[in-house]
């Protein structure tokens, strides 16, 4: 896979990244995609100044600035649109009735590539070859997807709240499509995602297993007072009782009553904050398709 072109993650340049993970070089730079965004800036002032320069629309494009770029590096998905018709390509919503997103939906492997997007990050999955790539430059690389595992990713992100665009019109033959083509790239397993946890990452969880820790302490101690007190007595009759040892089946049960007892509740902010999370993810798909829409009347 080492013909594969792939960016990693440089600031908040993620269209960047994608546009070249999807037209596989260096295409573009943020200096390219910041005049796209200045003269779709223009192009939308122009239109403004329609309703004249004491209009409500204009003052307020004024006031907000510009919605394509900001300093960060991030440019919106007008610009991508833009840089994407040089090549003439085309964005298509997933979830529209459009034939593309009809078919797409189907067989997601109908299709050539497709960009993803959610909370200001961009990345391409694209074909190449006959075989598909999770080209996302927060990877270390290309990640091999097989035809089946595209379908679930897919809903995944959708799940997520991502916005999904299918890239249509032609994309040209690279190297790498005709170096997979002959040698198909071989799927490895994706190692596990679980991290592996420490007292420090978990403060509950260290002081419950402190508590267990001194109960057994207790019990360990309990038990060699009796065997002493057992090997001094000098008759059977007087000897002490010796205390059963705790299993570890009673330890583990300790621990989860002590956890359960622990266990932080939900409070109502943080209820609101996950109904306004939700809001806000459904507010910034409207404005996407709103987006487009703006973009395919100005082209």
């Amino acid at each position: 896979m080492d013909l594969i072109f792939h960016e990693k993650q440089d600031g908040s340049l993620c269209a960047q990244h994608c546009l070249n993970a999807l037209l596989q070089g260096a295409y573009y730079t943020p200096f390219d995609l910041a005049t796209i965004a200045q003269e779709l800036d223009e192009a939308e002032r122009e239109r403004m100044l329609e309703g004249g320069v004491d209009s409500q629309h204009y003052q307020q494009f004024l006031r907000e600035g510009s919605v394509n770029y900001d300093d960060s590096g991030y440019f919106s998905v007008q610009v991508i649109a833009k840089a994407l018709s040089t090549f003439n390509l085309d964005l298509v919503l997933y979830n529209s009735q459009n034939p593309y997103a009809l078919l797409a939906r189907r067989d997601p492997t109908s299709q050539q590539a497709y960009i993803c997007h959610y909370r200001q990050h961009w990345f391409t999955i694209r074909k190449i070859g006959r075989q598909w790539f999770n080209l996302n430059s927060l990877l270390s690389g290309p990640d091999l997807i097989t035809d089946t595992y595209l379908s679930l990713f897919l809903a995944q992100l959708q799940a997520e709240g991502y916005s999904i665009f299918i890239v249509t019109g032609h994309l040209e033959e690279t190297e790498a499509d005709r170096a997979l083509i002959s040698q198909p790239a071989v799927y490895r397993p994706r190692p596990s995602k679980k991290k592996k946890r420490h007292l420090s990452d978990d403060p509950e969880l260290a002081h419950a297993l402190e508590v267990s820790q001194q109960s057994d302490e207790e019990d360990e101690v309990g038990l060699a007072l009796a065997m002493s007190m057992e090997a001094g007595q000098s008759t059977p009759s007087t000897a002490a009782v010796r205390p059963s040892e705790p299993s570890q089946e009673e330890l583990r049960k300790k621990r989860l009553q002590f956890l359960d007892k622990n266990k932080p509740q939900p409070s109502a902010e943080t209820t609101a904050d996950a109904a306004g999370s939700s809001s806000s993810q459904e507010s910034e798909s409207d404005e996407l398709q709103q987006a487009m829409k703006l973009s395919m009347q100005s082209s």
